[in-house]
């Protein structure tokens, strides 16, 4: 039967299963400092600087920063309180060198842990491989004058050797790409010092969460029911007296086309006029074919520019109509609007009495023959159409070609309609 062996004391610190606390680094690429300096961190440089510092010999310094800078050091091994490596010298062999350095203690190591749990931004700073100066100074992280002890096996006793100089200038880079390496030096791997933070996250979440949270204010309920008047509110500006027009839109490959961001803004703003001083949607009642109608019957030129042109091509397109459906549905809706539109479309027979008095009025006037078909009269190249709303509508066509478009002013008197029609 195997010997009982006791457990581990209370309170004693579990070896990981990896081993956090021994880091290897292969060999550093060969790299000079900037700036005159070796390091590019502040913590890097205050780590050359306890180097530097005590150094006895300058130009034992000079030559250790020569072999740092042209691939002298082998892979370098950190250890709590220990740097390691083989530096090569001028003999064949390397020698075995090492930097030691004082361990912080449990107590030190539970003041940096409150000073880093205490501040997010100093996690945040960590986790981003930063030290922060008030973090390093809650504890003497950096090592100071003479806190640095070289050791060499070679016959030099110069402190430090060439060889001890050459590792403390390397493992100031290391610090430079990852400053938990000081803290393995100290003591403490990355893991660990990682998961003493979380477990102290925790534990002030949870210490949080369990604080009674602080008592509701109150007010006397005569006073919480009784009613304030509320300030009135400043009456409304007046509106203006037409909408605003649009900004100029420049051109872009990249943008919206202009013309069609004019037509909205247009549009936009004649919509929020109508509603400001009627209360009423103009368009709420349209359907799409007759608000895309609207749309390019509201703008000047439609149809005659290229870019007009493209938008009439696409408005057409999105509602199965031809650009010459459009074309000709502008010109009836700048005829007469919705109604004009339908007097366009839409062929009914109207009831016995004013379209019935047109023919002999006509005549009477001398006006051309026209013969009757539904709502309308037409001669070879004119015609009048009599809308629901009782007014005649002009259309004018190539003689016998039948493609008749709208022309001229709507009227409530059939001759007084022609009459306009001929003088357009």
């Amino acid at each position: 039967m195997s010997p009982h062996r006791p457990g581990p004391r209370p309170g004693a610190r579990r070896t990981p299963l990896h081993d956090d606390r021994r880091r290897t680094f292969p060999q550093l690429a060969p790299a000079r400092g900037t700036d005159g300096k070796f390091a590019a961190t502040w913590w890097g440089n205050a780590w050359v600087e306890a180097l530097e510092d005590t150094a006895l010999d300058p130009a034992r310094l000079a030559r250790g920063r020569a072999y740092a800078t042209t691939g002298h050091v082998d892979a370098i091994t950190v250890t709590p309180g220990r740097v390691t490596a083989y530096v090569h010298g001028s003999r064949p062999r390397p020698y075995r060198t090492e930097i030691r350095l004082r361990v912080l203690g449990d107590d030190d190591w539970e003041r940096f842990l409150d000073a880093a749990a205490a501040r997010p931004d100093h996690i945040a700073a960590l986790l981003d491989k930063d030290v922060p100066h008030a973090l390093a100074a809650a504890v003497d992280l950096l090592p100071g004058p003479g806190d640095l002890i070289p050791d060499c096996s070679c016959p030099d006793h110069g402190y430090p050797c060439k060889h001890a100089a050459a590792l403390c200038y390397q493992a100031a880079r290391l610090l430079d790409e990852d400053p938990f390496v000081l803290f393995l030096m100290r003591g403490r791997g990355e893991q660990e010092i990682l998961a003493a933070l979380s477990h102290r996250n925790a534990a002030h979440e949870a210490a949080e969460a369990g604080a009674a949270p602080p008592p509701m204010p109150t007010v006397p309920a005569g006073e919480a029911v009784t009613a304030v008047p509320a300030a009135a509110l400043p009456p409304p500006l007046p509106a203006p007296d037409r909408p605003g027009r649009p900004p100029l839109y420049p051109e872009d490959p990249d943008a919206p086309d202009p013309l069609a961001l004019e037509m909205l803004a247009t549009e936009a703003a004649a919509r929020a006029h109508t509603l400001l001083t009627t209360g009423e949607d103009p368009v709420a009642a349209l359907t799409p074919w007759q608000d895309a109608v609207r749309l390019a019957a509201a703008h000047p030129g439609s149809g005659l520019t290229a870019s007009t042109r493209a938008l009439y091509r696409d408005l057409a397109a999105a509602l199965d109509r031809s650009p010459g459906d459009l074309a000709r549905a502008v010109a009836a809706w700048r005829q007469g609007g919705p109604a004009g539109l339908a007097v366009l479309e839409e062929p009914w027979d109207p009831p016995a009495g004013p379209f019935d008095r047109a023919r002999p009025a006509l005549i009477a006037a001398d006006l051309p023959h026209f013969r009757p078909w539904r709502n309308r009269l037409s001669s070879r190249s004119l015609q009048l159409r009599y809308g629901r709303d009782g007014l005649w509508y002009g259309y004018e066509s190539d003689p016998d070609r039948e493609d008749w478009w709208p022309r001229g002013t709507p009227d409530a008197d059939p001759v007084g309609a022609l009459t306009d029609l001929l003088e357009s």
